[in-house]
């Protein structure tokens, strides 16, 4: 469930950099960590057992996406964003980029793979990440493809 929280973190920084109060981004925090859960919890599990798994991570999943949502500042966002799109356009297989909040003493890190190109031509990268909050820290793992205006969207 944490490694679906820095997922959902990943996807909220390229999407809410704009959004205006903690309400917005707590809400939205809720609602894709709720998918993530109940797509987690689909993988689990046949019959009822499944339906519980689905139920359960749908549950965690917005408790896990509303407190990280919460928990990250704008500044945070625009660091987390701004180190993302840097790193997947300019780094070098394995090399970290990482990024700080000192207000918030909130960080993390993002390491991406290689490159690669899909069959329609598009690039897109795997990724590592981490994103401390709270002291906590969290590890996910995701792939980003390179849009026609430049910019990197996370696609997994």
């Amino acid at each position: 469930m944490k490694k679906l929280a820095v997922v959902f973190v990943s996807i909220a920084a390229l999407t809410l950099a704009g959004c205006e109060g903690a309400g917005e981004k707590e809400k939205l925090g809720t609602i894709l960590g709720a998918a993530a859960g109940a797509i987690a919890g689909s993988q689990l599990g046949s019959g009822k057992g499944r339906t519980t798994a689905i139920a359960v991570g749908t549950l965690l999943g917005s408790l896990a996406g509303s407190s990280v949502g919460k928990s990250l500042d704008k500044l945070d966002l625009l660091e987390l964003q701004r180190t993302q799109q840097g790193s997947l356009e300019n780094n070098p297989s394995g090399q970290v980029s990482t990024w700080n909040n000192p207000d918030s003493g909130n960080s993390g890190t993002i390491t991406p793979q290689p490159a690669r190109q899909t069959a329609q031509g598009v690039y897109c990268r795997e990724y590592q990440q981490t994103i401390t909050v709270g002291g906590r820290t969290e590890e996910a793992y995701g792939e980003a493809c390179r849009q026609t205006d430049g910019t990197w969207k996370i696609v997994k």
